[in-house]
């Protein structure tokens, strides 16, 4: 019959921060969810002159034009917004981008924690077996 008794190893200095950044990911990946109307790019105004002699934007900045820009199968695509999708057009973006830049610290706690690993001496047994 084999008895085996359980030796508490204290963890390593360099497995503490390991330890913190599991726990970071772990917060992270908890409250990561892909918002459903989330929209990719940027939102951006711009103003342009429609070259009517008489429209008051020959004399001024232009007509406003905003426009989302944003990238599909490695090519850039812009679509014109109408002024009163603005606002919501712009929190979808907003939603967009919280997302993207989660998954992105996600990723490099990743990296980090891979680098830890990596570095840390292997692991020595826990437990110990011995004869009666």
């Amino acid at each position: 019959m084999y008895h085996y008794i359980q030796i508490e190893m204290r963890p390593s200095p360099s497995a503490l921060p390991a330890n913190r950044l599991r726990q970071r990911k772990r917060q992270l990946v908890s409250h990561l969810k892909i918002p459903p109307d989330a929209l990719p790019g940027s939102l951006a105004l711009t103003h342009r002159r429609c070259g009517k002699p008489s429209c008051h934007c020959a004399d001024a900045l232009g007509h406003p034009l905003w426009s989302l820009t944003f990238m599909v199968q490695g090519k850039k695509r812009v679509e014109h917004i109408p002024q009163q999708w603005v606002d919501a057009v712009r929190q979808r973006v907003d939603h967009g981008r919280e997302f993207k830049e989660t998954w992105a610290e996600v990723l490099a706690l990743n990296v980090e924690i891979l680098v830890l690993e990596r570095k840390r001496p292997p692991r020595q047994n826990s437990r110990k077996r011995t004869a009666p």
